[in-house]
């Protein structure tokens, strides 16, 4: 009290002036402490209520000073039996509540508020003869937790102190020198920032000594008792009990509610029309025939493109769903989206009803700011239609001792260390933002300049999941006809803002079916998204079973042993081949796959589908005749003067084909 009043706060000084065993009454105790106060100048004013009358001490202090600034209560007790119990909870616990109820709506209406709970050691690690006490002591650090979530978008934090400090409530419990050398004043200087305006702190539990020290829960990463297809048994836990109190890699979240919290699951009905609206948003054209298929209700194929899947699951994160978490302290202007993962199970319906389930998967601390993971799995009736995980980075909100990363994260991958095998460049327009957001993202940093610039913006920026879109389409036609079968999971690090107008240039390596991508803005450079892939399913009838029963093309399982072989020592057959093979692989005379074999560039590598490179030499052949080739069972010289393969460029490296080919004859 004297400590507030000295910073000039107006301070009421509440204290029944009870002994040191509760019992009694007195106004002396707080007399004397106003008496201090306002013989240093300061303004106080005595109550001498009991905090089961809140109300009257609340009074005292609106009709003194006509405001609620700050709630602390700090009386203790000597130690008591079993049979205060009553009286125990009713002062600490009970008496807290009333006292925080009768301020918390004046706190609410002002717009400002800050409360501390006084805990104690015996409340946090026990304390033997203390039971009334110590529980009294731990539930005033649940009700503070509770306050600190529920009084946030107030303006209101509640912080709870453990402090150990030499009175006449402790003097008879402790030795004299113990008593002067742990002095209120060391406890008093946490207190005041914690009440201080500027202070953002807010859930926290600290010690106080001499030094003041912050605790945090902890718990191990666990173990899944719980077996596919097997019941749980005792006899689980015991054989996996040293796993499950492991606390080696520990984790340590700012409020360890927030991980596991479901939020509110959220309905998304559609139809044609926003699938339409979504393709154009993510610039597709009718200046594209390939495009017709997303744009055209009535084309044979219509087709919903695979990234809409982000649609119906960021409700989760539109709609304020994860303000709706106990423990996730956000303030909504300092959220960034980070990383962004979708996974497909089934290509997406082009009209329904769709629910969407999320997750509070982990909270990470980067220092600077706190990561939260956001699990979503969005459904049509029971069947798993996509997952998304969303990664959101909260400016200022690192530094809580947590961990910095999690085996939940989707990870970005860099790509491979070589030229592109694709470069695809596409102009967004003026008006892509405005567009795009029509599809549920209504963040005004799209499309007001007054809003932007209060992000520090010289004009609004185009959505990332706008430029998520681009690159994604852009590999679907590269890579995959245009194909949203083919299509199964894409992720992508938001690196730096697109502002709407500029254009877009996506480079993609292909590495089996996993298509690392890297998009640039074309006019200054910089790149937009990073770490990014796309995993394609095989193309149909690649398989050994459509194989088998004659459905697909022969050549796959060549050119998949080949890749395989490419993998194991490709090294090897870049130093002696150094050239580029195209494939032209035709069936019934019309062209049905194209394969480019690397062994010039890197570790070498194998492609399948358009290249982005030029090709040495090319070889056009039927899949028949390929495969008779390859087993020995026709000359390739022959082949080529009987025109059953077609040779472009240097047809002198074709020589270096049999280092590749030779000892796949018994596929």
């Amino acid at each position: 009290a004297l400590a507030f009043a000295e910073r000039g706060a107006s301070v009421i000084v509440n204290d029944l002036g009870a002994d040191t065993k509760g019992g009694g009454k007195s106004s002396a105790a707080a007399d004397k402490v106003v008496e201090e106060i306002r013989a240093k100048g300061g303004k106080a004013v005595a109550n001498y209520d009991s905090v089961e009358d809140g109300e009257k001490l609340i009074q005292t202090a609106l009709d003194a000073f006509g405001r609620i600034g700050v709630i602390l209560r700090d009386r203790s007790f000597a130690r008591t039996s079993d049979l205060d119990w009553d009286l125990i909870q009713r002062v600490h616990l009970r008496g807290s509540f009333l006292v925080t109820r009768a301020a918390w709506n004046h706190m609410k209406n002002q717009k400002f508020g800050r409360i501390i709970m006084t805990a104690s050691a015996a409340g946090i690690y026990g304390n033997f003869g203390q039971a009334n006490y110590s529980a009294a002591k731990l539930g005033l650090l649940g009700l503070a937790n509770t306050l600190a979530i529920e009084g946030r978008k107030y303006n209101i934090h509640c912080n709870t102190i453990a402090p150990v400090a030499g009175s006449r409530l402790t003097e008879t419990v402790m030795p004299p020198d113990l008593v002067a050398s742990l002095k209120p004043e060391y406890v008093a200087p946490l207190v005041l920032w914690l009440c201080h305006e500027q202070c953002q702190e807010n859930g926290g539990l600290f010690e106080v000594l001499k030094l003041s020290l912050y605790l945090r829960w902890e718990r191990t990463q666990g173990y899944i008792v719980r077996q596919k297809n097997q019941s749980m048994k005792p006899e689980s836990i015991r054989d996996h009990w040293e796993k499950i109190c492991d606390f080696t890699d520990a984790t340590k979240p700012a409020n360890m509610q927030a991980v596991g919290q479901k939020l509110p699951p959220t309905t998304f009905s559609f139809n044609h029309t926003q699938c339409i609206l979504y393709a154009l948003g993510v610039g597709m054209s009718t200046k594209d025939p390939d495009h017709l298929r997303f744009l055209y209700e009535g084309h044979p194929d219509f087709s919903c493109l695979p990234t809409f899947g982000v649609i119906p699951s960021q409700a989760a994160m539109m709609d304020g769903g994860l303000s709706s978490v106990p423990g996730l302290n956000i303030d909504f202007t300092q959220v960034l989206h980070g990383e962004q993962y979708l996974e497909l199970y089934k290509p997406l319906p082009t009209s329904g009803k769709l629910t969407s389930e999320a997750t509070i998967a982990d909270v990470l601390d980067k220092g600077s700011g706190a990561v939260i993971l956001l699990d979503v799995n969005t459904y049509s009736g029971n069947e798993l239609v996509c997952y998304n995980q969303f990664s959101v980075f909260v400016v200022g909100a690192g530094g809580f001792g947590g961990k910095r990363s999690s085996e939940k994260a989707k990870p970005p991958v860099p790509p491979p260390k070589r030229s592109p095998d694709a470069v695809v460049i596409d102009s967004t327009t003026r008006d892509q933002a405005a567009l795009y957001r029509l599809s549920g993202d209504w963040n005004p940093l799209h499309i007001d300049p007054s809003f932007a610039a209060m992000g520090g913006f010289k004009a609004p920026i185009l959505h990332g999941l706008c430029s998520f879109g681009f690159a994604a389409r852009h590999v679907l036609k590269q890579f995959a006809d245009n194909d949203p079968s083919r299509f199964k999971a894409i992720k992508v690090r938001f690196v730096k803002p697109v502002m709407p107008g500029q254009s877009l240039q996506t480079e993609m390596w292909k590495e089996g079916n996993r298509v690392h991508i890297q998009c640039k803005v074309k006019e200054t450079d910089a790149v937009v998204l990073a770490g990014a892939y796309v995993d394609l399913h095989g193309a149909s009838g690649a398989s050994p079973e459509n194989l088998s029963q004659g459905g697909g093309l022969q050549s796959e399982l060549v050119f998949a042993e080949i890749g395989r072989r490419i993998k194991d020592v490709g090294s090897e057959l870049v130093k002696k081949v150094n050239a580029v093979f195209g494939w032209e692989i035709t069936k019934d005379g019309k062209k049905a796959a194209q394969w480019t074999i690397d062994l010039k560039s890197g570790s070498g590598s194998l492609h399948k589908g358009p290249y982005g490179g030029k090709a040495d030499v090319t070889m056009t052949v039927s899949d028949e005749d390929f495969m008779e080739v390859v087993q020995g069972k026709l000359n390739p010289q022959k082949a080529f003067f009987s025109g059953k393969l077609k040779v472009r460029g240097n047809i002198m490296l074709s020589q270096k084909l049999e280092v590749i080919l030779k000892d796949y004859a018994k596929l």
